[in-house]
């Protein structure tokens, strides 16, 4: 069967393509209907349902959702339900901390009016409205191919083979991908999504633009004993266990049904090859001022995810002739807000609203300039220029001095003007770490097993399952390289910086192996990041596989 010709695939023609069914895809979905229920869309969606792949905080800003439905708090569904009543922000030492009074805070950073909960249990609501409005969302299926038209536009995508062996033949259970084409396709795969990647280099999108940026968010969620529990409760920290040189930090969300959400952010231009954001995060719940809100509680659910945190200039042009980028593909995140996920949804409604003025004047497979040009000077725009120094204030001077300066330039930004300018990041994140040799081993704590624990159990808890007979989904370009370079110079990253314990280095000598254990795999993206030699890519395994959140 295998040696057989591939058949064609069949094909489905649409006015709108979104790939990704999280927020940013779901409201230009829902938008593009608001504003002519004749346009056919579709959403395509690599999770086995929506909200399986998504992970966020989360406090969300509601100002977007308040736009594109403006009676979802009146809604018996919504999903939102406990506001912020109590924000709190601390420094943290090895055994104290320092509470900032957040009257001193440029009101920007205040989280009152913002609402705790899950960000998957959000687009579970989102996908319910646009399916009420006759968008038609396909989850399990990765888009796998860019489509391109006679011209080079992009016409649309096709979602992946499924059936196909590890050595790439063909088995009994074969089916051919799907052709979705569209006159525009709208990319929303979050942050370094892969077919946004390869649209960033064919056609040059980044060209002029700094250097894109990430951190690394891990999370967990609790249920603790009602007696510890305090609803609409925000903690942000940072300091202790990252000390001031790595500026990280950790936030702490109470919502309804005694949950916390739990989580730990580590910018990914870290330098020592030794560290581990995973032991970073269980470390930092040891804390005296942390530990106690865990106390009688539960583990109940675990992910990560890698966070585009480039901010205003990371953002690259965002369109090209048949489609445009939107959310977090963009990288539409406020790091110092940690908050991405109104912008993402202003971005789908932005884009979408230029789809259809195309659409309405007959066009099909050219630039959506009215959205390139409308980003800058929309709410996203200026939610991102008055923060746009604190995260290269941040990796220059670290945590003490970079916060006092990134607090005093989004102060004056706020009155029109910044001492600043508008800095640079400096290196990519991958050619930030040092050889090992000139960096210290960190020795981390055994796991205890009841407020932290080891990779394979978190793994357990967020549901990850990939059919294990089918083509490795993390591709390594050149295994002497890893080891020449990854393994001798960098003493093998891969196995602390990956959150899933995906990557060993096993035997010596000889004998020493690469061992990718590609079924543990969150489609955080970390590795596609953060290899030192651009070595690993990371592309969508068969449809459906990878972690199945359920309120993350």
């Amino acid at each position: 069967m295998s040696d057989a010709p591939l058949p064609a695939r069949e094909s489905m023609e649409f006015d709108v393509v979104i790939v990704g069914a999280g927020p940013a895809g779901l409201a230009a979905a829902i938008r593009l209907k608001q504003i002519s229920p004749d346009i056919s869309v579709v959403v395509v969606e690599k999770g086995s349902e929506v909200g399986a792949h998504i992970l966020s905080g989360v406090v969300i800003d509601p100002s977007a959702l308040d736009a594109l439905l403006p009676d979802w708090r009146s809604d018996p569904e919504r999903p939102l339900k406990t506001e912020v009543t109590d924000d709190r922000f601390s420094w943290l030492t090895e055994s104290g901390k320092v509470d900032f009074p957040l009257v001193l805070a440029p009101p920007l950073m205040s989280n009152h009016g913002c609402f705790i909960g899950s960000l998957g249990l959000t687009c579970k609501f989102l996908a319910a409205k646009a399916e009420a409005l006759g968008v038609e969302i396909y989850p399990g299926f990765s888009a796998a191919e860019l489509l391109f038209g006679e011209n080079g536009e992009v016409a649309g995508v096709a979602t992946g083979d499924m059936g196909i062996g590890k050595g790439g033949e063909r088995k009994d259970s074969f089916t051919r991908g799907m052709e979705l084409r569209a006159r525009y396709t709208l990319f929303a795969e979050g942050a370094r999504g892969s077919l946004s990647k390869i649209l960033l280099a064919h056609f040059g999108l980044a060209k002029d633009h700094d250097v894109p940026k990430f951190g690394i968010g891990l999370k967990e969620i609790w249920q603790v004993s009602p007696e510890k529990h305090k609803p609409g409760l925000t903690q942000h920290t940072f300091g202790w266990p990252l000390g001031t040189s790595i500026s990280g930090g950790s936030f702490l969300y109470h919502y309804e049904d005694n949950l916390v959400s739990v989580g730990f952010v580590v910018p990914l231009n870290y330098q020592n090859p030794y560290l581990s954001p995973f032991e970073e995060f269980q470390r930092f719940k040891t804390h005296p001022a942390i530990r106690d809100t865990f106390a009688g509680g539960k583990r109940i659910a675990y992910g990560a995810r890698a966070i585009t945190q480039g901010g205003y200039q990371s953002v690259p042009k965002l369109v090209f002739p048949g489609g445009a980028l939107i959310g977090c593909a963009a990288g539409f995140v406020n790091v110092p807000r940690i908050k991405g996920t109104h912008n993402a949804m202003a971005s789908g409604m932005l884009a979408a609203e230029s789809v259809a003025a195309a659409l309405a004047a007959g066009r099909a497979g050219d630039e959506l300039g009215d959205y390139e040009s409308a980003w800058r000077t929309s709410p996203i725009g200026r939610d991102l220029w008055k923060v746009r120094n604190v995260k290269p204030l941040l990796s220059r001077f670290g945590t003490i001095l970079g916060v006092a300066l990134g607090g005093f330039d989004m102060w004056t930004n706020t009155l029109g003007f910044s001492l600043f300018g508008t800095l640079s990041h400096g290196k990519a994140d991958p050619d930030t770490l040092k050889p090992a040799s000139e960096c210290q081993p960190i020795a981390y704590p055994k796991p205890d097993g009841k407020l932290t624990f080891d990779r394979l159990s978190s793994v357990f808890l967020s549901n990850t399952n990939h059919e294990e007979d089918q083509p490795p989904h993390l591709v390594v370009a050149n295994m002497a390289l890893q080891k020449s370079s990854e393994h001798d110079v960098y003493a093998g990253p891969s196995t602390r910086y990956c959150p899933a314990g995906v990557y060993e280095w096993v035997g010596e000598g000889a004998d020493l192996r690469y061992v990718i254990n590609a079924q543990n795999c969150v489609h955080c993206k970390t590795c596609d990041i953060k290899d030192p030699n651009r070595n690993i890519t990371w592309v969508p395994p068969e449809g459906g596989g990878g972690p199945n959140y359920p309120n993350m």
